[in-house]
Protein backbone atom coordinates (compact mmCIF):
# COMPACT_ATOMS: atom_id res chain seq x y z
CA UNK A 1 0.00 0.00 0.00
CA UNK A 2 1.12 3.53 -0.72
CA UNK A 3 0.21 4.66 2.79
CA UNK A 4 2.60 6.18 5.30
CA UNK A 5 4.11 3.29 7.22
CA UNK A 6 4.34 5.17 10.51
CA UNK A 7 0.64 6.02 10.34
CA UNK A 8 -0.24 2.35 9.80
CA UNK A 9 2.00 1.26 12.67
CA UNK A 10 0.18 3.68 14.96
CA UNK A 11 -3.11 2.08 13.93
CA UNK A 12 -1.77 -1.41 14.64
CA UNK A 13 -0.38 -0.32 18.02
CA UNK A 14 -3.64 1.37 19.00
CA UNK A 15 -5.59 -1.75 18.05
CA UNK A 16 -3.40 -3.89 20.31
CA UNK A 17 -2.40 -6.25 17.49
CA UNK A 18 1.29 -5.50 17.97
CA UNK A 19 3.37 -4.23 20.84
CA UNK A 20 6.08 -1.59 20.85
CA UNK A 21 8.65 -4.35 21.40
CA UNK A 22 7.36 -6.19 18.29
CA UNK A 23 7.80 -3.05 16.21
CA UNK A 24 11.21 -2.25 17.70
CA UNK A 25 12.54 -5.74 16.96
CA UNK A 26 11.34 -5.65 13.33
CA UNK A 27 12.78 -2.16 12.85
CA UNK A 28 16.21 -3.50 13.79
CA UNK A 29 15.89 -6.37 11.30
CA UNK A 30 14.44 -4.14 8.54
CA UNK A 31 16.02 -0.68 8.95
CA UNK A 32 15.16 0.39 5.38
CA UNK A 33 11.40 -0.11 5.67
CA UNK A 34 8.94 -2.92 5.01
CA UNK A 35 8.11 -3.19 8.72
CA UNK A 36 4.43 -3.97 8.18
CA UNK A 37 5.25 -6.64 5.57
CA UNK A 38 7.78 -8.14 7.98
CA UNK A 39 5.21 -8.28 10.81
CA UNK A 40 2.89 -10.22 8.51
CA UNK A 41 5.54 -12.55 7.04
CA UNK A 42 6.86 -13.41 10.53
CA UNK A 43 3.37 -14.29 11.73
CA UNK A 44 3.09 -11.52 14.34
CA UNK A 45 -0.15 -10.47 12.63
CA UNK A 46 -2.14 -11.90 9.74
CA UNK A 47 -3.15 -10.08 6.59
CA UNK A 48 -6.76 -10.24 7.79
CA UNK A 49 -5.86 -8.74 11.20
CA UNK A 50 -4.06 -5.94 9.39
CA UNK A 51 -6.98 -5.16 7.07
CA UNK A 52 -9.57 -5.38 9.87
CA UNK A 53 -7.58 -2.81 11.86
CA UNK A 54 -7.42 -0.42 8.89
CA UNK A 55 -11.12 -0.93 8.20
CA UNK A 56 -12.07 -0.23 11.81
CA UNK A 57 -9.94 2.91 11.82
CA UNK A 58 -11.69 4.08 8.65
CA UNK A 59 -15.18 3.18 9.97
CA UNK A 60 -15.50 0.76 7.07
CA UNK A 61 -17.05 -2.70 7.11
CA UNK A 62 -14.70 -5.66 6.60
CA UNK A 63 -15.92 -8.54 4.42
CA UNK A 64 -14.42 -11.95 3.78
CA UNK A 65 -14.43 -11.80 -0.01
CA UNK A 66 -13.22 -15.40 -0.31
CA UNK A 67 -16.51 -16.75 1.07
CA UNK A 68 -18.83 -14.68 -1.14
CA UNK A 69 -20.85 -15.89 -4.13
CA UNK A 70 -21.62 -12.84 -6.24
CA UNK A 71 -24.28 -13.14 -9.01
CA UNK A 72 -23.35 -12.33 -12.60
CA UNK A 73 -25.85 -9.46 -12.58
CA UNK A 74 -23.85 -7.67 -9.87
CA UNK A 75 -20.50 -8.39 -11.53
CA UNK A 76 -21.86 -6.82 -14.72
CA UNK A 77 -22.39 -3.51 -12.90
CA UNK A 78 -18.63 -2.99 -12.55
CA UNK A 79 -16.85 -3.10 -15.93
CA UNK A 80 -13.88 -5.44 -16.14
CA UNK A 81 -11.62 -2.53 -17.12
CA UNK A 82 -12.37 -0.69 -13.87
CA UNK A 83 -11.98 -3.82 -11.75
CA UNK A 84 -8.57 -4.47 -13.30
CA UNK A 85 -7.42 -0.85 -13.12
CA UNK A 86 -8.31 -0.25 -9.48
CA UNK A 87 -7.97 -3.86 -8.20
CA UNK A 88 -11.49 -3.88 -6.72
CA UNK A 89 -14.48 -6.23 -6.97
CA UNK A 90 -18.26 -5.76 -6.50
CA UNK A 91 -19.67 -7.88 -3.68
CA UNK A 92 -23.32 -6.85 -3.30
CA UNK A 93 -26.06 -4.40 -4.23
CA UNK A 94 -28.02 -2.55 -1.56
CA UNK A 95 -30.55 0.26 -1.53
CA UNK A 96 -27.84 2.84 -2.08
CA UNK A 97 -26.35 1.05 -5.07
CA UNK A 98 -23.28 -1.08 -5.71
CA UNK A 99 -21.07 -2.32 -2.84
CA UNK A 100 -17.38 -2.53 -3.83
CA UNK A 101 -14.58 -4.27 -1.90
CA UNK A 102 -11.21 -2.49 -1.81
CA UNK A 103 -7.88 -3.53 -0.30
CA UNK A 104 -6.85 -0.03 0.79
CA UNK A 105 -9.45 1.76 2.92
CA UNK A 106 -7.28 4.89 2.91
CA UNK A 107 -7.08 5.27 -0.88
CA UNK A 108 -9.52 8.14 -1.29
CA UNK A 109 -8.36 8.83 -4.85
CA UNK A 110 -9.71 5.43 -5.90
CA UNK A 111 -13.05 6.13 -4.19
CA UNK A 112 -13.42 9.46 -5.98
CA UNK A 113 -12.38 8.05 -9.36
CA UNK A 114 -14.78 5.11 -9.19
CA UNK A 115 -17.66 7.33 -8.08
CA UNK A 116 -16.99 9.66 -11.00
CA UNK A 117 -16.63 6.89 -13.60
CA UNK A 118 -19.69 4.96 -12.42
CA UNK A 119 -21.80 8.10 -12.17
CA UNK A 120 -22.91 7.07 -8.69
CA UNK A 121 -21.62 6.84 -5.13
CA UNK A 122 -21.03 3.16 -4.35
CA UNK A 123 -20.56 1.89 -0.82
CA UNK A 124 -17.01 0.76 -0.14
CA UNK A 125 -16.09 -2.15 2.11
CA UNK A 126 -12.69 -3.60 2.92
CA UNK A 127 -11.23 -7.00 2.01
CA UNK A 128 -7.77 -8.54 2.10
CA UNK A 129 -5.55 -7.98 -0.98
CA UNK A 130 -5.14 -11.73 -1.42
CA UNK A 131 -8.88 -12.43 -1.41
CA UNK A 132 -9.58 -9.58 -3.84
CA UNK A 133 -6.78 -10.76 -6.12
CA UNK A 134 -8.25 -14.26 -6.10
CA UNK A 135 -11.72 -12.88 -6.84
CA UNK A 136 -10.38 -10.92 -9.82
CA UNK A 137 -9.04 -14.18 -11.25
CA UNK A 138 -12.18 -16.13 -10.46
CA UNK A 139 -14.86 -13.63 -11.43
CA UNK A 140 -13.21 -11.57 -14.16
CA UNK A 141 -10.37 -13.84 -15.37
CA UNK A 142 -8.00 -10.97 -14.64
CA UNK A 143 -4.37 -11.84 -14.06
CA UNK A 144 -0.85 -10.77 -14.89
CA UNK A 145 1.71 -12.15 -17.31
CA UNK A 146 3.76 -14.51 -15.10
CA UNK A 147 6.96 -13.27 -16.73
CA UNK A 148 6.21 -9.85 -15.23
CA UNK A 149 4.28 -10.62 -12.07
CA UNK A 150 3.91 -13.66 -9.89
CA UNK A 151 0.37 -13.77 -8.55
CA UNK A 152 -1.44 -16.38 -6.49
CA UNK A 153 -3.50 -18.74 -8.64
CA UNK A 154 -6.86 -19.56 -7.01
CA UNK A 155 -7.74 -22.26 -9.51
CA UNK A 156 -7.06 -25.94 -9.21
CA UNK A 157 -5.27 -27.00 -12.38
CA UNK A 158 -7.13 -29.80 -14.07
CA UNK A 159 -5.51 -31.48 -17.07
CA UNK A 160 -6.84 -34.27 -19.18
CA UNK A 161 -4.56 -37.21 -19.90
CA UNK A 162 -1.84 -36.03 -22.27
CA UNK A 163 -2.93 -32.38 -22.15
CA UNK A 164 -0.09 -29.88 -21.81
CA UNK A 165 -1.78 -26.66 -22.92
CA UNK A 166 -0.06 -23.32 -22.35
CA UNK A 167 -2.58 -21.83 -19.90
CA UNK A 168 -2.53 -24.68 -17.33
CA UNK A 169 1.27 -24.87 -17.45
CA UNK A 170 1.57 -21.10 -17.02
CA UNK A 171 -0.71 -21.27 -13.98
CA UNK A 172 1.20 -24.19 -12.53
CA UNK A 173 4.61 -22.52 -12.90
CA UNK A 174 3.24 -19.24 -11.53
CA UNK A 175 1.78 -21.03 -8.52
CA UNK A 176 5.11 -22.82 -7.95
CA UNK A 177 7.10 -19.56 -7.96
CA UNK A 178 4.59 -17.82 -5.71
CA UNK A 179 4.61 -20.66 -3.18
CA UNK A 180 8.42 -20.63 -3.06
CA UNK A 181 8.48 -16.87 -2.49
CA UNK A 182 5.78 -17.05 0.19
CA UNK A 183 7.75 -19.72 2.05
CA UNK A 184 10.89 -17.52 1.77
CA UNK A 185 12.75 -20.27 -0.03
CA UNK A 186 16.25 -19.55 -1.31
CA UNK A 187 16.23 -22.24 -4.01
CA UNK A 188 13.74 -24.26 -6.04
CA UNK A 189 14.84 -27.74 -7.13
CA UNK A 190 12.97 -29.55 -9.93
CA UNK A 191 14.40 -33.04 -10.17
CA UNK A 192 13.33 -35.71 -12.69
CA UNK A 193 13.17 -39.16 -11.14
CA UNK A 194 12.35 -42.49 -12.80
CA UNK A 195 8.58 -42.23 -12.27
CA UNK A 196 8.14 -38.86 -10.57
CA UNK A 197 9.07 -35.20 -11.02
CA UNK A 198 10.27 -34.16 -7.57
CA UNK A 199 9.93 -30.56 -6.34
CA UNK A 200 11.91 -29.34 -3.33
CA UNK A 201 12.35 -25.90 -1.77
CA UNK A 202 15.40 -24.92 0.26
CA UNK A 203 14.01 -23.02 3.24
CA UNK A 204 16.42 -21.69 5.89
CA UNK A 205 19.16 -23.84 4.38
CA UNK A 206 17.22 -27.11 4.54
CA UNK A 207 15.54 -28.85 1.59
CA UNK A 208 11.83 -29.54 2.03
CA UNK A 209 9.91 -31.81 -0.33
CA UNK A 210 6.77 -30.27 -1.84
CA UNK A 211 3.79 -31.68 -3.71
CA UNK A 212 5.07 -32.92 -7.06
CA UNK A 213 3.35 -32.26 -10.41
CA UNK A 214 2.58 -35.22 -12.69
CA UNK A 215 5.62 -36.74 -14.38
CA UNK A 216 4.01 -36.21 -17.82
CA UNK A 217 4.20 -32.42 -17.33
CA UNK A 218 7.95 -32.43 -16.72
CA UNK A 219 9.00 -31.27 -20.20
CA UNK A 220 6.26 -28.64 -20.44
CA UNK A 221 7.16 -27.08 -17.07
CA UNK A 222 10.86 -26.93 -17.92
CA UNK A 223 10.09 -25.44 -21.34
CA UNK A 224 7.93 -22.78 -19.71
CA UNK A 225 10.78 -21.76 -17.40
CA UNK A 226 13.18 -21.58 -20.34
CA UNK A 227 10.73 -19.35 -22.23
CA UNK A 228 10.41 -17.05 -19.20
CA UNK A 229 14.19 -16.65 -19.11
CA UNK A 230 14.19 -15.34 -22.67
CA UNK A 231 17.71 -16.68 -23.36
CA UNK A 232 17.53 -20.45 -22.85
CA UNK A 233 16.79 -22.80 -25.74
CA UNK A 234 13.81 -25.13 -25.34
CA UNK A 235 15.20 -27.31 -28.13
CA UNK A 236 18.52 -27.96 -26.39
CA UNK A 237 18.17 -30.70 -23.76
CA UNK A 238 21.60 -32.33 -24.01
CA UNK A 239 23.76 -29.47 -22.72
CA UNK A 240 23.68 -27.48 -19.44
CA UNK A 241 22.14 -24.02 -19.73
CA UNK A 242 22.02 -20.95 -17.51
CA UNK A 243 19.49 -18.14 -17.56
CA UNK A 244 17.71 -15.56 -15.49
CA UNK A 245 14.04 -14.81 -14.79
CA UNK A 246 12.84 -11.51 -13.35
CA UNK A 247 9.43 -11.26 -11.71
CA UNK A 248 7.59 -8.73 -9.58
CA UNK A 249 5.83 -9.84 -6.40
CA UNK A 250 3.69 -6.99 -5.10
CA UNK A 251 6.09 -4.05 -5.24
CA UNK A 252 9.21 -6.18 -4.89
CA UNK A 253 11.57 -7.11 -7.70
CA UNK A 254 12.75 -10.71 -7.49
CA UNK A 255 15.43 -12.30 -9.69
CA UNK A 256 15.76 -16.03 -10.25
CA UNK A 257 19.00 -17.57 -11.52
CA UNK A 258 18.09 -20.66 -13.53
CA UNK A 259 20.41 -23.60 -14.15
CA UNK A 260 19.57 -26.77 -16.10
CA UNK A 261 21.64 -29.95 -16.28
CA UNK A 262 20.72 -33.05 -18.34
CA UNK A 263 20.32 -36.23 -16.26
CA UNK A 264 19.34 -39.80 -17.11
CA UNK A 265 15.64 -39.01 -16.51
CA UNK A 266 15.52 -35.54 -18.05
CA UNK A 267 16.73 -32.03 -17.27
CA UNK A 268 17.26 -31.10 -13.64
CA UNK A 269 16.43 -27.45 -12.88
CA UNK A 270 17.62 -25.35 -9.95
CA UNK A 271 16.40 -21.78 -9.48
CA UNK A 272 18.15 -19.48 -7.01
CA UNK A 273 15.77 -16.83 -5.66
CA UNK A 274 17.36 -13.40 -5.17
CA UNK A 275 15.02 -11.13 -3.20
CA UNK A 276 16.46 -7.64 -3.46
CA UNK A 277 14.58 -6.42 -0.38
CA UNK A 278 16.52 -8.92 1.74
CA UNK A 279 19.79 -7.12 0.98
CA UNK A 280 18.90 -3.87 2.74
CA UNK A 281 20.71 -4.52 6.01
CA UNK A 282 23.08 -2.37 8.03
CA UNK A 283 26.20 -3.61 9.83
CA UNK A 284 24.41 -3.96 13.21
CA UNK A 285 21.98 -6.48 11.66
CA UNK A 286 24.74 -8.80 10.41
CA UNK A 287 25.21 -10.50 13.78
CA UNK A 288 28.72 -9.35 14.71
CA UNK A 289 29.77 -9.36 18.35
CA UNK A 290 30.41 -5.78 19.46
CA UNK A 291 34.22 -6.18 19.54
CA UNK A 292 34.29 -7.86 16.14
CA UNK A 293 32.07 -5.19 14.63
CA UNK A 294 34.41 -2.45 15.85
CA UNK A 295 37.36 -4.22 14.20
CA UNK A 296 35.37 -4.78 11.01
CA UNK A 297 34.35 -1.11 10.80
CA UNK A 298 38.03 -0.10 10.96
CA UNK A 299 38.94 -2.58 8.23
CA UNK A 300 36.30 -1.38 5.76
CA UNK A 301 37.40 2.23 6.15
CA UNK A 302 41.05 1.59 5.24
CA UNK A 303 42.33 3.61 2.25
CA UNK A 304 43.43 0.59 0.22
CA UNK A 305 43.81 -3.17 0.17
CA UNK A 306 41.37 -5.99 -0.47
CA UNK A 307 38.81 -7.41 1.97
CA UNK A 308 37.32 -10.80 1.16
CA UNK A 309 34.10 -12.39 2.41
CA UNK A 310 33.99 -16.17 2.11
CA UNK A 311 31.47 -18.89 2.67
CA UNK A 312 29.39 -21.44 0.78
CA UNK A 313 26.65 -20.51 -1.69
CA UNK A 314 23.72 -18.84 0.04
CA UNK A 315 25.59 -17.86 3.20
CA UNK A 316 24.87 -14.12 2.87
CA UNK A 317 28.17 -12.91 1.40
CA UNK A 318 26.53 -10.39 -0.95
CA UNK A 319 24.38 -9.06 1.89
CA UNK A 320 27.53 -8.40 3.92
CA UNK A 321 29.17 -6.56 1.01
CA UNK A 322 26.11 -4.36 0.51
CA UNK A 323 26.09 -3.53 4.22
CA UNK A 324 29.77 -2.50 3.93
CA UNK A 325 29.07 -0.26 0.94
CA UNK A 326 26.11 1.32 2.68
CA UNK A 327 28.30 2.06 5.72
CA UNK A 328 31.13 3.74 3.77
CA UNK A 329 29.05 5.41 1.04
CA UNK A 330 29.77 9.15 1.35
CA UNK A 331 29.70 12.06 -1.12
CA UNK A 332 33.50 12.42 -0.98
CA UNK A 333 34.08 8.81 -2.14
CA UNK A 334 33.45 7.28 -5.56
CA UNK A 335 32.15 3.71 -5.34
CA UNK A 336 31.83 1.35 -8.31
CA UNK A 337 30.61 -2.24 -8.28
CA UNK A 338 30.71 -5.00 -10.89
CA UNK A 339 28.09 -7.66 -10.24
CA UNK A 340 26.37 -10.64 -11.82
CA UNK A 341 23.60 -9.67 -11.42
CA UNK A 342 23.11 -6.27 -9.77
CA UNK A 343 21.03 -7.58 -6.90
CA UNK A 344 20.07 -4.27 -5.27
CA UNK A 345 20.35 -0.73 -6.61
CA UNK A 346 22.04 1.60 -4.13
CA UNK A 347 21.84 5.39 -4.28
CA UNK A 348 25.12 7.17 -4.96
CA UNK A 349 26.95 4.08 -6.24
CA UNK A 350 27.86 3.25 -9.86
CA UNK A 351 26.85 -0.36 -10.44
CA UNK A 352 27.94 -2.36 -13.50
CA UNK A 353 26.09 -5.46 -14.71
CA UNK A 354 28.19 -8.30 -16.14
CA UNK A 355 27.05 -9.48 -19.58
CA UNK A 356 29.30 -12.19 -20.97
CA UNK A 357 27.34 -12.39 -24.25
CA UNK A 358 28.67 -8.98 -25.33
CA UNK A 359 32.10 -9.38 -23.75
CA UNK A 360 31.33 -7.51 -20.52
CA UNK A 361 33.00 -10.04 -18.23
CA UNK A 362 34.36 -9.43 -14.73
CA UNK A 363 37.93 -8.78 -16.00
CA UNK A 364 36.73 -6.50 -18.83
CA UNK A 365 34.49 -4.53 -16.49
CA UNK A 366 37.26 -4.20 -13.89
CA UNK A 367 39.75 -2.85 -16.41
CA UNK A 368 37.25 -0.20 -17.51
CA UNK A 369 36.30 0.66 -13.93
CA UNK A 370 39.90 1.49 -13.02
CA UNK A 371 39.85 4.24 -15.66
CA UNK A 372 36.88 5.78 -13.82
CA UNK A 373 39.13 6.79 -10.89
CA UNK A 374 37.14 5.08 -8.12
CA UNK A 375 38.07 5.12 -4.44
CA UNK A 376 36.27 1.90 -3.62
CA UNK A 377 35.53 -1.11 -5.84
CA UNK A 378 33.24 -4.03 -5.14
CA UNK A 379 33.63 -7.18 -7.26
CA UNK A 380 30.69 -9.53 -6.88
CA UNK A 381 32.84 -12.65 -7.02
CA UNK A 382 36.42 -13.60 -7.85
CA UNK A 383 36.01 -16.55 -10.20
CA UNK A 384 39.23 -16.75 -12.21
CA UNK A 385 42.88 -15.71 -12.37
CA UNK A 386 42.24 -12.60 -14.50
CA UNK A 387 39.65 -11.20 -12.11
CA UNK A 388 41.81 -12.04 -9.08
CA UNK A 389 44.97 -10.43 -10.45
CA UNK A 390 43.20 -7.25 -11.57
CA UNK A 391 41.47 -6.93 -8.18
CA UNK A 392 44.75 -7.53 -6.32
CA UNK A 393 46.63 -5.01 -8.44
CA UNK A 394 43.87 -2.45 -7.95
CA UNK A 395 44.12 -2.89 -4.18
CA UNK A 396 47.87 -2.22 -4.39
CA UNK A 397 47.43 1.02 -6.33
CA UNK A 398 45.36 3.02 -3.87
CA UNK A 399 41.94 1.38 -4.17
CA UNK A 400 39.91 -0.34 -1.47
CA UNK A 401 38.48 -3.53 -2.98
CA UNK A 402 35.70 -5.77 -1.65
CA UNK A 403 34.92 -9.20 -3.07
CA UNK A 404 33.76 -12.73 -2.28
CA UNK A 405 35.31 -16.18 -2.63
CA UNK A 406 33.77 -19.64 -2.40
CA UNK A 407 35.80 -21.22 0.40
CA UNK A 408 34.71 -22.88 3.61
CA UNK A 409 36.86 -20.82 5.96
CA UNK A 410 39.05 -17.72 6.13
CA UNK A 411 42.47 -19.45 5.74
CA UNK A 412 41.13 -21.23 2.68
CA UNK A 413 40.79 -17.87 0.89
CA UNK A 414 44.57 -17.43 0.79
CA UNK A 415 45.07 -20.92 -0.61
CA UNK A 416 42.31 -20.32 -3.14
CA UNK A 417 43.91 -17.12 -4.46
CA UNK A 418 47.27 -18.82 -4.86
CA UNK A 419 45.60 -21.82 -6.49
CA UNK A 420 43.96 -19.72 -9.21
CA UNK A 421 47.20 -18.00 -10.10
CA UNK A 422 47.89 -15.02 -7.79
CA UNK A 423 51.51 -14.75 -6.64
CA UNK A 424 51.88 -15.39 -2.88
CA UNK A 425 53.79 -12.14 -2.29
CA UNK A 426 50.90 -10.20 -3.88
CA UNK A 427 48.40 -11.95 -1.62
CA UNK A 428 50.39 -11.07 1.50
CA UNK A 429 50.74 -7.45 0.40
CA UNK A 430 47.15 -6.84 -0.67
CA UNK A 431 44.80 -8.84 1.54
CA UNK A 432 43.79 -6.84 4.62
CA UNK A 433 41.27 -9.30 6.05
CA UNK A 434 39.16 -12.34 5.24
CA UNK A 435 35.75 -12.81 6.85
CA UNK A 436 34.18 -16.28 6.80
CA UNK A 437 30.48 -16.46 7.58
CA UNK A 438 27.46 -18.74 7.81
CA UNK A 439 23.73 -18.16 8.13
CA UNK A 440 22.39 -19.68 11.36
CA UNK A 441 18.80 -20.83 11.69
CA UNK A 442 16.67 -19.10 14.33
CA UNK A 443 14.38 -20.89 16.76
CA UNK A 444 10.72 -20.48 15.82
CA UNK A 445 9.17 -17.75 17.97
CA UNK A 446 5.78 -19.50 17.94
CA UNK A 447 6.88 -22.80 19.48
CA UNK A 448 9.98 -21.73 21.40
CA UNK A 449 10.25 -23.36 24.83
CA UNK A 450 12.93 -23.82 27.50
CA UNK A 451 15.30 -26.74 27.05
CA UNK A 452 18.11 -28.39 28.97
CA UNK A 453 21.56 -28.75 27.44
CA UNK A 454 23.04 -32.04 28.60
CA UNK A 455 26.71 -32.29 29.65
CA UNK A 456 27.34 -34.62 26.70
CA UNK A 457 25.95 -31.96 24.33
CA UNK A 458 28.21 -29.33 25.86
CA UNK A 459 31.26 -31.55 25.49
CA UNK A 460 30.38 -32.24 21.84
CA UNK A 461 30.11 -28.49 21.21
CA UNK A 462 33.29 -27.70 23.13
CA UNK A 463 31.39 -25.55 25.65
CA UNK A 464 32.48 -25.12 29.25
CA UNK A 465 29.39 -25.59 31.49
CA UNK A 466 30.44 -22.51 33.46
CA UNK A 467 29.95 -20.42 30.32
CA UNK A 468 26.24 -21.25 30.34
CA UNK A 469 25.72 -20.97 34.08
CA UNK A 470 23.52 -17.87 33.75
CA UNK A 471 22.27 -18.47 30.19
CA UNK A 472 18.86 -19.75 29.16
CA UNK A 473 18.64 -22.48 26.53
CA UNK A 474 15.62 -22.90 24.26
CA UNK A 475 14.48 -25.08 21.40
CA UNK A 476 11.52 -25.15 19.03
CA UNK A 477 9.19 -28.09 19.52
CA UNK A 478 7.69 -27.67 16.03
CA UNK A 479 4.42 -26.10 14.92
CA UNK A 480 2.42 -25.24 11.82
CA UNK A 481 4.16 -21.86 11.48
CA UNK A 482 7.60 -23.49 11.10
CA UNK A 483 6.27 -26.62 9.33
CA UNK A 484 7.16 -28.65 12.43
CA UNK A 485 10.85 -27.97 11.98
CA UNK A 486 11.40 -25.91 15.14
CA UNK A 487 13.23 -23.18 13.19
CA UNK A 488 11.98 -20.16 11.26
CA UNK A 489 14.25 -17.64 9.57
CA UNK A 490 18.02 -17.20 9.68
Amino acid sequence: MSVNQEFILEILLDSGLVSHSDVAQVRVEHPFGGVVDALISQGTITEEDYMRALAAHSSMEFVDVATLHVPESILAELPKELAERFKVVPVAHNEGGLVIAVSNPLDFDTFDSLSHMLGASPEFVCGTPGAIRDALFKWYAIGHDPSKAVEHNPYEIELEEGETGDAPIIKMVTSLLMEAYTMRASDIHLEPMDKTFRVRFRVDGVLQEMQSPPKRLQSAIISRLKIMSGTMSIAERRMPQDGRIQVTVGNRQVDLRVSTVPTTHGESVVMRILDKSALQLGLPQLGFLSDDQAIFEKLITLPDGILLVTGPTGSGKTTTLYACLNYINRPDKKLITVEDPVEYQMAGINQVQVNAEIGMTFPAALRSMLRQAPNIIMVGEIRDADTANIAINASLTGHLVFSTLHTNDAPGAVARLVDIGVQPFLVSSAVRAVVAQRLVRKICVKCKEPAELLPSDMRALGINPMQLASASVSHGKGCEFCRNGGYKGR
